[in-house]
């Protein structure tokens, strides 16, 4: 099973999963159609699903045209709103294809009907691997839109938090270098957060993605894992690991306003394809 992470838009990533003998594919959040199919055809793969995050267009609007040009396209989603959706998946559902095994995480709380992916592969010595959209990033946690604080504490600790540590988490946007800035507010005095942001900025000098991490990294450093630390309860003042949560999400809105969400006119400019052009040209 190889990944292919692909770079689109501002900051967001979709990926392309592929299972090396049989040259088929899924793509993960194919937000821009033109360059998903850019990468099939390089890599001489057929792609047989789409597994799709949540409904945002920055994840999801390359649904309807990719369907289109597959006929029998399966697209799956835990929301009615994910377009050409055509398997509305349940928690720990497991799809099958060829070798490559999926399990279906629904993580409500950025969006209602958000989902994460579980993917491994039979008999393979590598390790599997978590997409898991706006959900976990790597040093950092989604805004929640649609949901609560105990939501997405579940999500991250007795959801993904039970995953293998090896797991090598895909993310759904590149926010490494912010986040890990936000966690050393949070915990100056850690060297994991300090070596770890470090990197990120030199990535990012390089214009090099900071994914995968591996979910064992992640409660190293990520503070939304970290909510038991004492240095974590001290820099949020609470104890109970909700409440340190909450405040942690507050903190991180007021630290930095994210961009996931544009304002109104331009969500309506991207449904009706006025910047198509621009996107094309990505």
């Amino acid at each position: 099973m190889k990944v292919k992470v692909i770079s689109i838009l501002e900051d967001n990533y979709m990926y392309l999963i592929i299972e090396e003998d049989t040259r088929q594919a899924l793509a993960v959040d194919a937000a821009v159609p033109k360059r998903l199919l850019e990468i099939i055809q390089k890599e001489d793969v057929s792609l047989k699903a789409i597994l799709t995050t949540h409904h945002h267009w920055d994840h999801a609007r390359g649904n309807e045209e990719l369907a289109q040009l597959y006929p029998g396209l399966a697209v799956y989603g835990g929301d009615e709103r994910v377009g050409a959706l055509t398997h509305r998946v349940t928690h720990n559902e497991e799809l099958k294809f060829g070798s490559i095994n999926v399990r279906c995480l629904l993580t409500p709380g950025h969006t209602a009907g958000h989902v994460c992916y579980f993917v491994w592969e039979d008999d393979s010595p590598d390790a599997p691997a978590a997409f898991t959209g706006d959900t976990l990033f790597v040093g950092g946690c989604g805004r929640i839109l649609e949901g609560t604080p105990e939501q997405m504490h579940k999500n991250l600790t007795d959801v993904l938090g039970a995953l293998p540590k090896e797991t090598k988490v895909f993310c759904g946007h590149e926010y490494t270098a912010r986040n890990l800035k936000f966690a050393l507010r949070v915990e100056p005095e850690n060297e994991t957060v300090k070596e770890r942001l470090a990197w990120a900025k030199l990535r990012d000098d390089e214009d090099l993605p900071t994914v995968p991490s591996t979910l064992g990294e992640e409660f190293l450093y990520n503070p939304f894992l970290r909510v038991l630390e004492d240095s974590v309860q001290k820099f949020t003042g609470k104890t109970h690991p909700i409440e340190v949560f909450a405040a942690l999400c507050k903190a991180r809105d007021s630290f930095r306003k994210p961009k996931e969400m544009l304002n109104p006119q331009a969500m309506l400019a991207f449904e009706w394809g006025l910047f198509d052009p621009l996107l094309e040209k990505k």
